[in-house]
């Protein structure tokens, strides 16, 4: 504080002194202030504390302006420039020039007070003298290595802030007019491009382009008077043709900024710039920049197609259309709502530059930056799409060639055509036509497929699509392509011939069926139609693969609303004639099983198409499957993945039986229950030998629960068969209680199109690259739900008492018995209720029951005798049939 008082008294006696001081003096003692200036201000970190600063300023500049004109006066323009560089450069020790300059520098940026003292004292438009001679006439190197010396880039950033500063203010843009060269600079950067001094290119840009942000009503009027735009335009064109293309983008997108920045203030530059052929210099320009190398030239061609697109809304007049909307259209579609405050279109001729540069390049990245742009446009306001698809069509006629362009562009492309429908809620009916013929004709496959994708996005927005590309013969079209593939896949079954190539057309099998389950889903006049095609028998044939199969099971589910005795012929069938190895097939199958069970009225078609046999020879197909060790095909098999078949093979007849008394009646009739019952008790994880070993007194008993729990989630090492068996009899449990088909226990992660299918994996390895989540989720049915347990099925019950002997492993003597007794307990707590015991007995299973646990009934050493005969004195309440007494 103490330096700048001291500094704000000698500058005082300055003022004071300064008009009895001859010029030189005065400029002499000026001079001399200025170090002790700048060191105060290095010494405060830039803080400047000084009351007479905007008189420095003025003075210190007015000294610059002065010093600049004496270099310039009577010069040549080359003289010139080494004068000015040898004026402002530091060259050891510190040069007046240099010191001025620097001090302009600092002062530039205080504040807006002292700024426009500097802008009043001449110094705009010696800078700009300055600025045309620098970038004009490159000086020869003096230094080895030709390379731009530190002192001329200090120089240089100096100068170019101190411009920026003061042409930011449109006073400062105004103090050009005294000079031409403003005019002059414009159309040098238009014609000496490939001339000029390399070093000071992006500098003058730099300073041209915040004049041009700055320009005022006196500015343009000025630069039209001069015909700046015209010359400009006019030495634009000669160095189209010899320039590089990113060097022509840089100096076209300086002429251009004028142009855009000027429109607000006076439309007269833009309309100089059309009467002379401007937007056919943009296209000239533009497509000479196919073929560029990524990040080549990218911000200058970036920034011509940002004020091309601004300049699509520069225009005196809205523009008039009314086009015809054509139905039907989206419920919630309102033309009048697409209507708002952003800006509109009105300038036809900039848009038309970019819609000719789609159409005639092929170049990615240009094409991607018009359809960008045309995105761009819409965003602004979404009656955009409205005025130029009634006037100039951009997107109906880009669809006409859009085969041509890099697959990039055409995802892009269709991007946006889905935009139309998604954030327009618009169906372009014309539009999608001409889709529709691209896909028709099929030229480029990987185009085809993305226009595919694109249409069934639609779809799935709203179910009116299924109506539209029924009645536009789309779904008939995809019918027959589909009848095709599937002979092709009927003829390779089996056979050495080729199958559909992996990619681009397997994935485009995909994306049709894909498309016919959405056209389908919901609309049973289009299932009609399927089926009047007689495209059953050929849609099946996709389940074979499974990157068809969810797609294909979804069409044959749409079936089943018409014809559920045809699904369950299908469904089934697939399933019994589905080999060993075929594990996720089954599951599939097994899984829209599920879905279709979920209604009653496909219960009787089930039972008909010998539902029930079917999944119960899925498990006779797994006699062994969970023996440990695993052997034979199943080693190749995770343990989960085959208990995940058993899971949902119990949930399907479980669903079957739901609240069905035909089925019920028809499975125990038929001793289904008992066929169960076999079946599971051959998988292999229980004891099948009759020997038993003598019984044991337990050190420790546990609940049925309990083991349950620890086999979810304890660390308690259990042996894989307990294991096993403990999850089985837990699913016969849920049955028991008609709850099975409502339970969830595995997720799994499935791969996606051109990863490899899990029906072609081959080894316990491979099995792991997709592993199944066992584990115990949470019940889909309330807490409520089990309080007071009552049998729904007791056949089940039958067959957890068939079970129960087969709870046995040599070596596990201990643990066999005490989890029978805690089965056998948890038995007894099933028939705790009355209601349970009416059903049991009214079963006419209670003979089963007592014929397959004999032993533990006769022996009463037995460890399950106490727990069995407990659940007969429950029973006993009940009027049970004589024979069961007997």
């Amino acid at each position: 504080t103490l330096q700048w008082e001291t500094l704000g008294r000698q500058f005082v006696e300055y003022e004071q002194a300064a008009p009895f001081l001859i010029p030189e003096e005065q400029q002499r003692r000026l001079l001399d202030f200025l170090p002790l200036f700048l060191k105060a201000w290095e010494q405060s970190a830039g803080v400047i504390v000084f009351p007479n600063i905007q008189l420095l300023a003025s003075e210190v500049s007015k000294l610059l302006t002065k010093e600049i004109k004496k270099n310039l006066n009577g010069k040549p323009a080359e003289e010139a420039r080494l004068a000015l560089e040898q004026l402002l450069q530091q060259k050891g020790e510190v040069e007046d020039g240099y010191l001025l300059l620097k001090s302009v520098y600092l002062l530039s940026q205080t504040d807006v007070r002292t700024l426009r003292n500097i802008i009043g004292s001449g110094l705009p438009a010696a800078l700009m003298q300055c600025l045309y001679l620098f970038f004009t006439f490159p000086l020869k190197k003096t230094s080895d290595d030709g390379e731009t010396s530190e002192n001329e880039t200090q120089t240089q950033e100096m100068l170019v802030k101190i411009m920026l500063n003061m042409y930011r203010e449109e006073q400062g843009v105004e103090e050009l007019l005294a000079a031409d060269k403003l005019q002059s600079l414009i159309i040098a950067t238009a014609s000496l491009w490939d001339q000029c001094n390399h070093s000071w290119k992006v500098p003058t840009g730099c300073v041209l382009r915040t004049i041009s942000k700055a320009q005022t009503r006196n500015s343009i009027l000025y630069l039209q008077a001069v015909d700046c735009i015209k010359i400009a335009i006019q030495n634009l064109f000669k160095l189209a043709d010899t320039l590089p293309a990113c060097d022509v983008c840089e100096a076209v997108s300086i002429m251009l900024c004028f142009v855009k920045d000027s429109y607000p203030i006076s439309s007269v530059l833009l309309t100089e710039f059309e009467n002379n052929d401007g937007y056919q210099l943009l296209l000239k320009v533009l497509l000479r920049c196919e073929g560029l190398q990524q990040n080549e030239g990218d911000p200058y061609l970036n920034e011509i197609l940002d004020m091309l697109t601004c300049l699509t809304t520069c225009g005196k007049t809205e523009l008039k259309v009314s086009g015809n909307i054509v139905h039907p259209q989206l419920p919630h579609f309102d033309f009048e709502r697409t209507r708002s405050s952003g800006m509109t279109v009105k300038n036809l001729q900039a848009f038309q530059v970019l819609q000719s540069i789609f159409q005639k390049s092929n170049d990615q990245h240009l094409c991607g930056r018009i359809l960008g742009a045309i995105g761009t446009i819409w965003a602004w306001n979404m009656v955009n799409f409205f005025l130029l698809e009634w006037t100039l069509q951009p997107i109906n006629k880009f669809t006409d060639i859009i085969h041509f362009k890099p697959h990039p562009v055409q995802v892009q492309f269709f991007r946006l055509v889905e935009s139309i429908v998604l954030d327009l809620s618009y169906i372009p009916h014309e539009i999608l036509k001409k889709v529709q013929y691209l896909i028709k004709e099929n030229v480029v496959p990987i185009c085809t497929l993305t226009a595919l994708q694109c249409l069934l996005s639609m779809t799935k927005k709203d179910p009116l699509f299924s109506d539209i590309f029924r009645d536009s013969g789309l779904l008939g079209l995809l019918l027959a392509l589909l009848r095709k593939q599937a002979k092709i896949l009927r003829k390779s079954a089996g056979t050495h011939l080729p199958a559909p190539e992996e990619g681009t057309e397997k994935e485009l099998n995909a994306v049709m069926l894909k498309m016919v389950a959405a056209l389908t889903l919901g609309s049973v006049r289009n299932t009609v139609v399927l089926k009047d095609y007689g495209m059953v028998p050929y849609i099946k044939i996709f389940l074979d693969d499974e990157c068809y199969r969810s797609a294909t099971l979804s069409i044959l589910e749409q079936l089943s609303v018409i014809n559920y005795e045809e699904y369950m012929s299908i469904v089934i069938g697939a399933l019994c004639s589905s080999t060993q190895g075929e594990l996720n097939l089954k599951l599939d199958l097994l899984k829209s099983l599920l879905r279709i069970l979920e209604s009653p009225k496909s219960h009787s078609a089930f039972r008909t198409c010998s539902g029930f046999n079917g999944l119960l020879s899925l498990l006779s197909d797994m006699e062994g499957a969970l023996q440990d060790p695993p052997s034979g095909l199943w080693a190749a098999v995770g343990q989960n993945r085959i208990m995940e078949l058993v899971f949902y093979t119990l949930q399907g007849i479980t669903a079957a039986l739901h609240l069905d008394p035909v089925n019920s009646d028809f499975f125990q009739r038929n001793s289904l229950f008992e066929k169960m019952a076999e079946d599971l008790g051959s998988l292999g994880c229980f004891w099948t030998q009759r020997e038993w070993q003598i019984p044991l007194s337990l050190e420790k008993k546990r609940t049925f629960a309990e083991f349950l729990d620890a086999a979810f989630c304890s660390s308690e090492p259990f042996p894989a068969w307990l294991k096993n068996c403990i999850w089985i009899l837990n699913f016969l449990d849920h049955m028991v209680k008609g709850t099975l088909h409502l339970e969830s226990y595995f997720k799994e992660v499935k791969p996606e199109m051109g990863e490899p299918s899990r029906d072609d994996q081959e080894g316990s390895e491979a099995q792991e690259e997709h592993p199944v989540t066992f584990k115990r989720l949470v019940n889909k049915l309330p807490a409520s739900a089990y309080r007071d347990t009552v049998i729904v099925h007791p056949g089940a019950v039958c067959v957890m008492v068939r079970l129960l002997p087969k709870l046995y492993k040599e070596g596990h003597s201990q643990l066999s018995q005490e989890i029978q007794c805690a089965v056998a307990g948890h038995i007894q707590s099933l028939v705790k209720s009355e209601k349970s015991r009416q059903v049991m007995c009214g079963s006419g299973l209670l003979s089963t029951i007592i014929a397959s646990c004999q032993d533990a009934f006769r022996n009463e050493t037995h460890p399950l005798h106490l727990p069995l005969t407990r659940v007969f004195e429950k029973l006993a309440s009940q009027s049970i049939e004589p024979d069961v007494l007997r």
